[in-house]
């Protein structure tokens, strides 16, 4: 469905140009951002191939497991269905570290997998768990300590100081985060209040 929305607005948007006369600011507009995409990812590839580095150092040498231990308390009570020792609170919790980093492209197969996990924890149904719907709550807003792709877009496009935006972005998902619990658990008692 999200394909033909894009293949409307992109076919749309040309023949907008053609009647507008303005053919020619989109064929520039389209090569431009072509170049552009080029740049950022060159750009992106080589300060996410240096956190995820980090990242393998970290896991090697234990650093990983003793934060996931630390925040393993606040995650069992967030996700009270989830049996400890069950692969979905490690896939979970590496989720949650990997985002912490800004890594979301290292988190995302870790929140697949988590995912998967809490399915077949929920009987493969096709409704959502209460464990599913927090999980994509917190995955959504994620912490984040270090905003690594948008340091490197910054870096990329030249800015000054390209990670002064660590402090807001570190109190801006503190703030999603804790609202997206708020909520969740507000419409999980509401629920079950109701039923």
């Amino acid at each position: 469905m999200v394909n033909l929305i894009w293949v409307f607005l992109t076919v749309a948007g040309l023949i907008f140009a053609l009647f507008n006369g303005t053919i020619d600011a989109v064929n520039e507009a389209i090569f431009k951002g072509a170049k552009d995409a080029v740049t950022i990812s060159i750009g992106l590839i080589s300060v996410l191939v240096f956190w995820l580095g980090l990242m393998k150092i970290a896991e090697s040498a234990g650093l990983l497991e003793k934060l996931g231990l630390l925040f393993k308390p606040v995650v069992r009570r967030l996700f009270p269905d989830i049996p400890p020792s069950h692969p979905a609170m490690g896939y979970i919790l590496s989720n949650m570290m990997a985002n912490m980093f800004g890594l979301g492209n290292a988190a995302t197969p870790l929140g697949i997998k988590a995912m998967e996990q809490m399915k077949k924890l929920n009987g493969n149904a096709e409704s959502a768990s209460r464990s599913m719907i927090t999980f994509l709550a917190i995955n959504t807003s994620s912490i984040t300590l270090i905003p690594t792709t948008v340091i490197a877009i910054r870096m990329t496009y030249g800015s000054q100081s390209s990670t002064e935006i660590v402090g807001p972005t570190i109190l801006a998902s503190l703030i999603a985060t804790i609202g997206a619990v708020l909520v969740d658990r507000y419409f999980y008692y509401r629920r079950k209040s109701k039923g």
